[in-house]
């Protein structure tokens, strides 16, 4: 077998049995309790669920930014990279520290992040174009005016009109979408081979949020990165996604390719999420489905399935005692749920 073909079809980045506490004066918080998945080189992974049930807190855990009172317990996050010699290297990010030379060249150089809120990014006391240069000169050996030229370039990439006059204005200076343009432009101008995108084009009008996800969609092809996009719009993961990751209090209750899940999901949670979108084929002034109830509060989850107080298919004395594990329910798909697998015994 050719080994270049080889490697492509092994996952750029594996994250195995993720486990993320907060230790905080009011009590423990699992943001992150046990997530297995893979991301693949030119391929979308979409990372799905309600606001609290954990996103955000896989993205940071992978890129190690972690608030304060966080930390990362148990699991691996195996990096697929290519040293300074060209080879092959699998490294554990959980195993470095967050702020070694090694994590912080990782960031950007190799894992690119989009945020939800562009300002909350920029500074709003340096123009676009030193902020996009700064990035480029922690990680490429270029002068300052081929870091200027860069931004420059990365700007036109994405598509914001005049870059030559818009690399020297401040955030506040842009519009939303163009903000947006801007903070992927700097995420991507170093060229790395995995983009996370979280919530991307939540506080954008359709008309922008299209041009945005269509942006990534293209920039994905020229460059064949993965993205790992986080979202709680199902739309969203329709159009751009391979695969789906579906969490709920910070556990993955299901996965698998994007055609299975929205056609054939299995765990009730991921039904409930399709069942409240939408359709044109909805009855008109009909109501559409609720999930009931909201999610626990972090510091009073339930015992059992994390999600039986809501679900309408619970088998009280078992989703109530035992929690499902991550199991094969069809061809790459995979669910947490009792329905499709026997507890297992006490011994």
């Amino acid at each position: 077998m050719d080994n270049g073909h080889a490697e492509r079809q092994q996952p750029i980045l594996s994250v195995r049995n993720l486990k993320t506490y907060f230790f905080q004066d009011e009590g423990l918080v699992r943001a992150v309790d046990g997530a297995n998945f893979d991301l693949y080189r030119g391929k979308t992974l979409g990372i799905v669920g309600e606001s609290g049930c954990g996103k955000s807190v896989t993205a940071r855990s992978v890129l190690r930014i972690v608030e304060r009172s966080g930390r990362i317990i148990e699991g691996e996050i195996l990096l697929r990279r290519e040293d300074a010699d060209g080879q092959i290297d699998l490294l554990d990010l959980t195993k470095l520290d967050a702020e070694s030379r090694l994590m912080r060249s990782i960031r950007g150089k190799d894992i690119g992040l989009v945020f939800q809120e562009p300002m909350t990014s920029f500074s709003a006391h340096y123009t676009i174009g030193n902020q996009i240069a700064e990035a480029v000169g922690m990680h490429l050996k270029l002068s300052k005016e081929q870091a200027r030229q860069r931004a420059i370039d990365m700007l036109r990439s994405v598509g914001i009109p005049k870059p030559e006059r818009r690399v020297d204005e401040y955030p506040f200076q842009l519009s939303g979408g163009l903000r947006q343009r801007a903070m992927i432009a700097m995420a991507l101008s170093c060229d790395p081979s995995i983009l996370i995108a979280d919530e991307p084009t939540t506080a954008l009008d359709v008309t922008t949020q299209a041009q945005i996800l269509a942006l990534l969609e293209g920039l994905q092809r020229e460059r064949g990165m993965a993205i790992m996009l986080i979202t709680h719009n199902l739309g969203v993961v329709a159009e751009m996604c391979d695969q789906v990751v579906v969490m709920y209090l910070g556990r993955v209750v299901e996965k698998g390719p994007v055609d299975q899940i929205f056609h054939s999901a299995k765990h009730p949670y991921t039904q409930a999420l399709l069942l409240s979108i939408p359709s044109i084929e909805s009855e008109p002034r009909v109501k559409l489905p609720t999930i009931s109830g909201s999610i626990p509060h972090p510091y009073r989850r339930p015992n059992g399935c994390p999600f039986h107080p809501r679900c309408s298919q619970a088998m009280p004395g078992l989703c109530d005692a035992q929690v499902p594990t991550l199991l094969p329910v069809g061809p790459d798909q995979e669910a947490s749920c009792f329905l499709y697998h026997q507890p297992v015994e006490p011994a």
